[in-house]
């Protein structure tokens, strides 16, 4: 079978709470090439690894600080220190109005004991496995709601880039991909902020893809949707704009006959890469001789 990019999707965030450092450490071991982290920003401009802007699908603020929501009763990252984010424990995704798990069968909510990390956390984490492995996993972070982060006056694309830079990832050569749904944002990291990084646009709607040309002049490929894939067009035009393919996500515990599926898109060069929440079973369904 064709060579395959394996992200792990939040680490392997189908066995462990996503975005967790024994999330990432579990992933590592599965051998993907990447493995991902979504970044937002602390009220004092700490980048935190975490999915949303929001505190209240993944940890227990409501009972640490019960009176620290705003108006629309969700508790946001940037209202919290780096100091106070320590405070919260971690658990699996929930729905934060009934407290009932998105994926039943996962790791138990409220078991265990995980932490909030920064985004230095993170990189040190693989760094250090990569000299103690011997082994190149690289970073695929994704830049969080980058309009929200400027309202609040903060620049979230500079602060990442600056970490970035700081353990060596600064151009294409770098083993680090860079993401974010914002296409205003991914052209102003490209052409304000100068980065040389490889970057991908990712893609979540039907009218975006009409715009694989003014994609295709600051980034080298996408990361759309599995839903998107769907239509032939699509994928014959992005093939035409040079741009690769990295598909998000592939849940084997979610999606029927994803071996099936996953076969059938790497044999008609639907995709490059694909996003996962299992990362050693994609590995060991693309590696098996």
């Amino acid at each position: 079978m064709e060579e395959l990019v394996i992200i792990a999707h939040r680490g392997a965030s189908g066995y462990l709470p996503e975005h967790t450092l024994e999330a990432k450490a579990m992933a590592y071991a599965m051998q993907p090439d990447y493995i991902e982290q979504d970044i937002v920003l602390s009220k004092d401009n700490v980048p935190i690894v975490i999915h949303d802007i929001h505190l209240d699908a993944v940890t227990n603020v409501k009972e640490v600080f019960p009176k620290r929501k705003r108006v629309d009763g969700r508790y946001y990252v940037i209202d919290f220190t780096w100091e106070e984010l320590q405070k919260l424990n971690v658990t699996e995704r929930f729905d934060y109005q009934t407290g009932k798990p998105v994926f039943p069968d996962r790791f138990p909510i409220d078991k265990s004991h995980f932490k909030l990390h920064t985004f230095q956390d993170e990189i040190e984490l693989i760094q250090g496995l990569n000299q103690s492995t011997g082994k190149d996993i690289g970073l695929y972070p994704e830049i969080k709601e980058p309009a929200f982060h400027r309202t609040e006056g903060k620049d979230i694309s500079k602060i990442v880039l600056e970490v970035l830079a700081a353990y060596g990832y600064k151009d294409n050569n770098s083993n680090c991909i860079l993401q974010c749904f914002d296409f205003q944002e991914n052209k102003r990291i490209r052409n304000h902020l100068k980065s040389k990084l490889t970057l991908v646009q990712l893609m979540e709607f039907e009218h975006e893809k009409d715009s694989l040309e003014i994609i295709s002049e600051y980034a080298q490929g996408i990361g759309p949707s599995l839903s998107l894939l769907k239509d032939n067009k699509f994928v014959e035009n992005t093939r035409k704009k040079g741009l690769f393919i990295h598909a998000y996500t592939l849940r084997t515990d979610v999606m029927s006959n994803w071996k099936t599926k996953l076969k059938a898109f790497i044999l008609t060069n639907r995709i490059d890469g694909v996003f996962t929440d299992q990362p050693d079973q994609v590995y060991n369904l693309t590696h098996t001789r």
